[in-house]
């Protein structure tokens, strides 16, 4: 018993320290790693209650016990809005939204290494989406998807082999377009106006920074998305960002991001929509984004079947409606945002060039 006790008590301090880490506002990778698995700590914290109370009855298992219950409270702060208790932010585009004022777009991390072409070509011909954002995608998916160019015939075609490879799809007129590397130069990232069939354009920006994990730090991807959301302030039109932002819907980059760019995120009020493992369903978390200004109602959001990868696709129909603005309320940053925002592009410049 007193093993099983001390153990318990062990198992506690450690899920105590997971759920207080991330408040540390350090770039550390390993520090920032404990920002995704918010939903599996909060599902350890009611076991580990009761085996404290079922074992020890010592004070420091009653100390332990009381702290594991703050700590739930702390990640359930955190993923409440990823459920329906919470009222969305983004809303529901009418029944009757006009097909040419709305647009399909397909986010899909491929994973580099895999060649199960024939599954994501078959997921495309069933959601037949209009913009589909392939990322992870060398010169074998490059040739495997060339098909699609018939339906497809705009777009950006980027294989790398350093797995931040990026090919946009387009059956949508698209003008401007920018391939570029916004901190590293081998993390290419794409901007595009998007013309719809009912003439309405917006721009879309699609993105894959470079994930933080224990040895790397997270300054290039909390730069990049900085840096993505200025631009979108600063230009103040329509618009969406998506792909694979490498960190979670409730970690504080995602919500400074979003408070800089003034985008919504569909899951609030929905659920979590969980991308990535797919092939660990106990180890999940919501890598794979969409955000949108508040010029757009949603129609769908859907995660899409394993198609080989270890993400799954997300697809989304967006709707541009005149009446969107007044029924929703985008995010907004502060004086602190912005400056916290400053600090990181300036510390995400300065580890590109370390």
């Amino acid at each position: 018993m007193p093993f099983l006790s001390m153990a318990a008590q062990a198992l506690a301090l450690v899920l105590i320290a997971a759920t207080l880490l991330p408040f540390w506002r350090s770039r550390t990778g390993l520090v920032r790693t404990f920002d995704f698995p918010r939903f599996q700590i909060a599902a350890a914290i009611p076991p580990t209650v009761i085996l404290l109370v079922a074992i020890g009855d010592d004070p420091v298992s009653l100390v332990l016990g009381a702290g594991l219950l703050g700590a739930l409270g702390l990640q359930l702060r955190h993923i409440l809005p990823f459920t329906r208790l919470t009222t969305p932010t983004a809303r529901a585009a009418p029944a009757d939204a006009g097909p040419d004022s709305c647009v399909a777009i397909l986010i899909v991390n491929v994973l580099q290494s895999n060649r199960a072409y024939d599954r994501l070509l078959a997921a495309l011909a069933a959601s037949d989406p209009d913009l589909i954002l392939a990322l992870e995608t060398d010169a074998g998916w490059r040739d495997a998807l060339s098909p699609l160019r018939t339906r497809y015939p705009h777009g950006v075609d980027q294989a790398q082999d350093n797995t931040y490879g990026l090919m946009l799809y387009s059956r949508l007129p698209l003008d401007d377009v920018r391939l570029r590397f916004l901190i590293e130069d081998d993390v290419p990232s794409v901007r595009a106006g998007v013309t719809l069939p009912s003439g309405d354009r917006f721009v879309f920006h699609g993105v894959h920074p470079r994930p933080p994990h224990p040895g790397n730090s997270s300054a290039t991807r909390d730069g990049e998305l900085v840096l993505v959301a200025r631009e979108v302030a600063r230009e103040g039109g329509p618009a969406v960002v998506a792909g694979d932002l490498n960190d979670v819907a409730w970690s504080r980059t995602t919500r400074l991001f979003q408070a800089i760019g003034g985008l919504l995120d569909p899951r609030v009020g929905r659920g979590a929509y969980p991308t990535f493992h797919a092939r660990w369903p106990m180890l999940r978390w919501p890598l794979d984004h969409v955000f949108f200004s508040e010029h757009f109602l949603l129609a769908r959001l859907e995660r899409l079947p394993n198609i080989g990868s270890d993400h799954f696709p997300i697809l989304i129909t967006l709707c541009r409606d005149p009446r969107a603005a007044a029924v929703q309320e985008p995010p907004a940053a502060d004086a602190e945002d912005r400056r916290e925002g400053a600090e990181a592009v300036a510390e995400a410049r300065e580890a590109a060039e370390s």
